[in-house]
């Protein structure tokens, strides 16, 4: 997979099709456009479309994604990869075997909701719809959230390599542990666990972690450290707070729904939709969940169902107002941590850090897993931090001393573009945090932590490998 990539990049820009002008599809073209691509978006709402195109140097095409004529007109005869993320499963099944069978489009990339086909991994197959990649946007989110619940001190927790090593957000708070201390605190104060600063975001600014930063209040913190070790990190760093128990959901869409069927063996579950229909087919899924038909912006709903001993209320309907309001008033009421799911990137913004604890971008959470498919070189995981400003790449080093300019070289000799740190290396199934003399050899998965998202073409060229290795 990743050997086609390769030999696309030496060819020069990729050029990428992508089905759908949804949430997904124009998040994927907004961040791939910066990255010399030659994009081509299809939908069959023009509207979309030349919104799309206001904002982004690409081409679009007005008309049915499944359609051979369309796709063809499209450019798909040459095209290097297809990214199926229309709303339809059917459709981006469709595209893919076409894409396959009739144009040889070397990698294909489909959305697909229902689990059913989640579930049956021949469906995908060469024999059946040649889906060399599938992503599903409502579990990636469905996971994230979970993960959210389970460290209720934390503001983002990301996975890398298999699990083994994660990436935490914290909040530094007046009365922590950490405030008012310089990070080289953090050794002596726990010698015997390993763990990273890898950034800091103040008053929304990148500042490069050196052992000498003080860090104040408010002070958002991204430490990376062994998954088994995250929660004596989490631990030292701020005060734990209790574990998450009472958990109410507003919005029994996908994701809501999904939510609460994770959740409901280990957490006690409320959730609330406006539609009875809805509710009905709820209640017949969820067998330890409480399903409460009403209003989530209704404060005496609320009220009833003791909205203050909520641990973490999460509103994921599909309106982002409505999302924003409940949120607000479940805080007001007393919850204690609230997250709203918000889809208009500028709200995400306008409300995180403030009242709401965490605001969520679906496309920002989801968009990790295809651009690790996407990127030049060998990346085996990309997350997007920080609502899409900042990015932490897991990318796999390759070739020797000669032909690489990492394999061989301390962390200290490298030439790191400024702004990006290398936190972690897998190497061999064992976790090492990274320190300046650390030596990186081939195959090792480097964790690079990224401030802003313009170097990751930097981060990516640097670790790729001289012609000599091909």
């Amino acid at each position: 997979q990743h050997g086609l990539l390769h030999q696309v990049e030496r060819r020069g820009s990729v050029k990428i099709l992508i089905l759908g002008a949804g949430q997904v599809g124009s998040t994927v073209a907004e961040s791939l456009v910066s990255e010399s691509n030659d994009i081509t978006v299809i939908d069959s709402d023009g509207e979309k479309l030349r919104q799309l195109q206001d904002r982004l140097d690409l081409r679009t095409l007005t008309g049915n994604a499944a359609h051979p004529s369309v796709l063809e007109q499209a450019g798909i005869a040459d095209t290097d990869m297809l990214l199926a993320v229309t709303q339809s499963d059917e459709v981006n099944l469709v595209a893919c075997k076409l894409a396959a069978s009739l144009y040889n489009t070397p990698t294909r990339i489909a959305r697909i909701r229902a689990t059913d086909y989640l579930n049956r991994e021949t469906v995908f197959s060469t024999d059946n719809f040649c889906v060399d990649f599938s992503i599903c946007p409502e579990q990636i989110l469905t996971d994230y959230i979970t993960k959210l619940i389970e460290f209720p001190e934390a503001l983002q927790v990301l996975e890398f390599a298999d699990g083994k090593i994660s990436l935490v957000a914290v909040r530094a708070f007046e009365g922590g542990p950490l405030v008012g201390k310089p990070l080289s605190f953090l050794r002596t104060h726990m010698p015997q666990v390993e763990t990273r600063v890898a950034a800091i975001f103040r008053q929304d600014r990148a500042i490069i972690p050196e052992g000498s930063t003080v860090v104040q209040d408010g002070d958002e913190i991204f430490f990376i450290a062994a998954t088994a070790n995250i929660r004596r990190v989490l631990k030292e760093m701020r005060r734990m707070d209790k574990p998450s128990k009472r958990i109410m959901i507003v919005g029994g869409g996908n994701i809501g729904r999904r939510l609460a069927k994770t959740l409901e063996r280990d957490y006690q579950v409320k959730i609330i939709d406006f539609n009875k229909k809805s509710c009905a087919k709820l209640a017949s899924e969820l067998t330890n969940t409480l399903v409460l038909c009403g209003d989530g912006t209704d404060e005496k709903l609320m009220q009833q169902e003791h909205i203050g001993e909520v641990d973490m209320f999460c509103a994921l309907t599909n309106d982002d107002e409505n999302n924003i309001m409940s949120a607000l008033l479940a805080k007001q009421g007393g919850a204690r941590k609230v997250l709203a799911l918000i889809n208009r990137s500028a709200y995400v913004d306008l409300v995180q850090g403030g009242k709401i604890d965490i605001a969520l971008s679906p496309a920002h959470v989801t968009i990790g897993s295809l651009l690790a498919y996407v990127r030049q070189g060998d990346v085996a995981a990309v997350h997007s931090l920080r609502r899409g400003a900042a990015e932490a790449l897991e990318v796999i080093a390759h070739g020797d001393r000669n032909s690489s300019r990492v394999v061989g070289r301390r962390i200290d000799q490298i030439d790191l573009p400024k702004g990006a740190t290398i936190g972690a290396i897998v190497r061999g199934g064992e976790v090492a945090i990274a320190h300046h003399d650390t030596v990186i050899e081939a195959e090792d998965h480097v964790i690079v932590f990224v401030t802003e998202k313009r170097m990751v073409n930097k981060v990516e060229k640097l670790f790729q490998v001289g012609l000599g290795f091909f």
